[in-house]
């Protein structure tokens, strides 16, 4: 897969980070000591919890270097450590273990999110936000476009790259293990300038895979082109000119 582009990632960065600023806020751990940011990405999520609990030692992973490079450029001071969460074991439990928009590059959500949850202390919260199973109408027209007969061969891994699981699916992973569970889905409708910009957003996420099967910039920019073409059908300019971007998102807080 191409590397992770936190400038092209960041392009969108208050609609990024709003889902981190919602979830945060409903976490119901008053004063944690110890807060971690798993797929920090750049670090606008792990801002978002330095500012929610300005007393706690908090700290970003990502498996990106590219990600880590540009959080450390941003905040210094941060801690800040390389890994995937797949890998990652706590040394010692943490009040708060957070992810926004992290998890579906991961396998396996049902035993993923009971090994999360063993690195929370007692008192704390596992709290992660992930693309609903619905997801957005764009993921469906990607798929059309991986489809064509040019590149089909090549698009299997792509195709089963991200992982989306039903609300009900992490509440039955979750519910013998937790005191509590606070769980909900939430549409964002994003305003956008236009079609094109909707595939200027995905271009950094979800798109990255199906690009990186490609062999050449040629057929990069006709996959985009035709991307782009069925988003401008999908999408309809509204009376201003700019396009409405529906993005439904799964929250779950469990807390131990």
């Amino acid at each position: 897969m191409t590397d992770w582009n936190p400038d092209s990632y960041l392009r969108f960065s208050d609609e990024r980070t709003r889902p981190s600023v919602d979830l945060a806020s409903r976490i119901r751990v008053d004063t944690p000591k110890t807060v971690i940011d798993l797929g920090c990405g750049p670090g606008n999520s792990t801002a978002v919890l330095r500012q929610r609990w300005p007393f706690a030692q908090v700290s970003g992973l990502d498996s990106s270097p590219e990600m880590i490079d540009s959080a450390r450029e941003t905040f210094p001071e941060g801690v800040w450590e390389l890994d995937s969460i797949e890998d990652w074991f706590a040394g010692t439990p943490y009040d708060v273990v957070f992810s926004n928009a992290a998890l579906q590059w991961a396998r396996s959500h049902t035993a993923l999110t009971q090994h999360l949850f063993a690195q929370v202390a007692p008192g704390g919260a596992l709290a992660f936000q992930v693309p609903s199973q619905e997801y957005a109408r764009v993921r469906v027209l990607i798929d059309e476009v991986a489809h064509d007969v040019a590149w089909e061969s090549r698009m299997g891994g792509a195709l089963a790259e991200l992982t989306m699981e039903a609300p009900e699916v992490y509440y039955d992973a979750l519910a013998p293990r937790a005191s509590s569970i606070d769980l909900w889905e939430t549409e964002y409708h994003h305003v956008m300038d236009s079609p094109a910009a909707i595939v200027d957003w995905i271009s950094s996420t979800g798109l990255r895979p199906f690009l990186a099967c490609l062999s050449s910039d040629a057929e990069k920019e006709r996959f985009v082109a035709l991307l782009t073409r069925r988003v401008a059908e999908e999408y309809k300019t509204r009376s201003d000119g700019r396009v409405l971007f529906p993005f439904r998102r799964t929250f779950i807080i469990a807390y131990t």
